[in-house]
C-alpha cells in the first residue's frame, strides 16, 4: 500500500530524492493534480535541482494523462511561478524544497489566481488520487493534454518594479546572496534599470549549492554577504533562499535584519500607499510588527504559520500585506503570493526616501531581544506542545493556541510549535527586556526539555 503521508506535509509536498519522492511518485502526483483541478490548463516551473528536470518531466506526463494541458515554464523562482499562475489564471506546480539540502526536492501548488493549495485544501485530495495509481486501483491512460513552453521573466520583473515609485529610488549599493539558488536568475532581471549598483554573490545556479546552504535563516549562511557588504561599504545586503521567494536583510554595518524588523519595516512602506489598511504578521512575529502597525494607521491581524494559511486570511480580510518571521513577505497586488523581490525594493524604495542608513531607519525597532528559531528534536512534538500548555497554564500564564501555543508572561512571551516541514519543536521568545532574554530562553528551554523527556517515560 502506498503511504505518501510523510512526503504531503500541511502546506507543500517535500522529501528526499529519490527514497521520498521519485519520477514514478511524481506522476501519480501530476495525475492527481490533474484530477483535482478538473484537467484544466496548468503551469509547471522547477528550480535548479538536479532531480527537478526528472520530477517535473514525470508530473507532466501524469497531468497531462489527466486531460491537463500544460504551460512549461522551465527554471523559475516560486514567486515567478505564482506570478505565471496569476497572470494566466491557471493552477501551478512548482518542483522545489526551498531551503532544504540539495539531497531534497519537493512541490508547491497552488490553484487558479496563485490561490493555496493545503492539506485542507486540496492536497489531501491529489494525494489519494496518487495514492491509488501508486496502488494499482487506478490506471494512467495516454497522455490527452498538450505542452508549450512559455518564457514570463520579462513580464514578471517589470510586474515586481510595479510596486514602487520608479522615480523615487536613490542610487544604493546592493549585494545579494542568491546562494546558487534561483535568485542568480531573477535577481538581475528584476534589478536591470533601477539606479542601483548591484553586486551578485554565487550567481550560478547549481542546486548542489557548492558555497553554503541557500537557508538565509540560519547566521552561519550570511557571512559571506555580511563580508560583502563591508568590503564594499554598500548600502544593505540582501539574502535569497534556494527558490527566491524569501529574503533576509543585511544592514550597512553587517547587521542581521530579522524577518520580523523586515515586516515592520514592509508594513510601513505599504501603509503609506494603502492608509489604513489591514497587515497580517504571523504568531511569530515580534510585538513591534503589531505595534509599527497600528503606529501607522493600520490594522494588525495576527495569523499561523505558514503560506496557505496566510493566503486564506488575506482574502478573508482584504489584507494589503502579510509577513512572517521566516522572511515570507505577501501582497493583496501580487496575486496574495509571497515574494522577497518585491519587499525588497520597498526596502530600498523606504530607504532612498530616507536619506539616512538602514540602521539608522530601524533603530527605533531594535528594542526588544528575540531568540531566534531554536530547533529540538523531539519524539512526540505535539505531546510536548500539549505539556507545555498545561504546565504554563496552571501557572496562570496567557495561553493561546492559534499555532502550536503560544504563552504569554507580560514582558517576555515565547511560541513552542511544530514544524510543519520536519520532525521538529520550534521555539521561539521575546523580552521586552533585553537584558533577560538570554535568562528567559534558557529557563523555557529547560522546561521543555524535561517535558519532553517525560514523555518518553513508559
Amino acid at each position: 500500500m502506498a503511504d505518501l503521508r510523510s512526503l504531503f506535509k500541511a502546506y507543500d509536498i517535500r522529501g528526499l530524492v529519490p527514497e521520498q519522492l521519485d519520477d514514478e511518485i511524481a506522476r501519480a502526483i501530476g495525475y492527481g493534480f490533474g484530477r483535482f483541478v478538473g484537467g484544466r490548463r496548468l503551469v509547471v516551473g522547477r528550480d535548479m535541482r538536479p532531480s527537478g528536470e526528472g520530477l517535473a518531466a514525470a508530473f507532466i506526463e501524469g497531468a497531462r494523462a489527466a486531460g491537463s494541458d500544460v504551460v512549461v515554464l522551465g527554471l523559475v523562482s516560486t514567486d515567478l511561478l505564482y506570478f505565471a499562475s496569476g497572470h494566466l489564471d491557471a493552477p501551478g506546480a512548482m518542483f522545489t524544497a526551498s531551503h532544504n539540502p540539495a539531497a531534497y526536492n519537493g512541490i508547491k501548488l497552488c490553484g487558479p489566481g496563485a490561490s493555496p493549495v493545503g492539506q485542507d485544501t486540496g492536497l489531501a485530495e491529489v494525494r489519494r488520487v496518487a495514492e491509488a495509481v501508486l496502488e494499482g486501483r487506478e490506471q494512467l491512460g495516454p497522455p490527452r493534454g498538450t505542452v508549450e513552453e512559455a518564457d514570463l521573466l520579462e513580464a514578471y520583473a517589470a510586474h515586481v518594479r510595479s510596486f514602487v515609485d520608479l522615480g523615487a529610488l536613490a542610487p544604493l549599493s546592493v549585494v545579494a546572496d542568491t546562494a546558487n539558488g534561483m535568485g542568480g536568475l531573477v535577481v538581475p532581471r528584476v534589478f536591470a534599470g533601477l539606479p542601483f549598483r548591484l553586486r551578485v554573490l554565487y550567481p550560478e545556479l547549481d542546486g548542489t549549492f557548492p558555497n553554503h546552504p541557500a537557508d538565509p535563516i540560519q547566521p552561519e549562511n550570511l557571512r559571506d554577504l555580511q563580508a560583502a557588504v563591508v568590503a564594499d561599504g554598500a548600502d544593505v545586503g540582501l539574502a535569497f533562499d534556494g527558490d527566491a521567494d524569501r529574503v533576509f536583510l543585511v544592514d550597512e554595518r553587517a547587521e542581521p535584519v530579522s524577518g520580523s524588523l523586515t515586516t515592520a519595516l514592509v508594513a510601513r512602506a505599504v501603509l503609506a500607499k494603502h492608509p489604513g489598511a489591514t497587515v497580517l504578521h504571523n504568531v511569530i512575529c515580534s510585538r513591534v510588527v503589531p505595534e509599527t502597525i497600528l503606529a501607522c494607521g493600520g490594522r494588525p491581524v495576527r495569523t499561523r504559520v505558514g503560506h496557505s494559511f496566510i493566503k486564506q486570511v488575506m482574502a478573508e480580510t482584504g489584507a494589503v500585506f502579510g509577513g512572517e518571521h521566516s522572511g515570507h513577505y505577501y501582497f493583496k497586488d501580487n496575486y496574495r503570493a509571497d515574494s522577497g523581490l518585491i519587499a525588497a525594493l520597498l526596502v530600498l524604495e523606504e530607504l532612498s526616501k530616507a536619506g539616512q542608513p538602514l540602521s539608522a531607519l530601524l533603530a527605533p525597532l531594535r528594542r526588544t531581544w528575540t531568540s531566534g528559531e531554536v530547533n529540538t528534536e523531539v519524539a512526540d512534538p505535539q505531546a510536548v506542545v500539549e505539556a507545555v500548555a498545561e504546565h504554563y497554564g496552571a501557572m496562570g500564564a496567557a495561553v493561546d493556541r492559534l499555532d502550536g501555543v503560544t504563552v504569554d508572561l507580560g514582558d517576555w512571551w515565547f511560541n513552542v510549535r511544530p514544524s510543519n516541514t520536519e520532525p521538529l519543536l520550534r521555539l521561539n521568545l521575546e523580552s521586552s527586556v533585553v537584558d533577560e532574554g538570554p535568562k528567559r530562553l534558557e529557563e523555557v528551554l529547560g522546561v521543555v526539555r524535561g517535558l519532553a523527556k517525560g514523555q518518553e517515560q513508559p
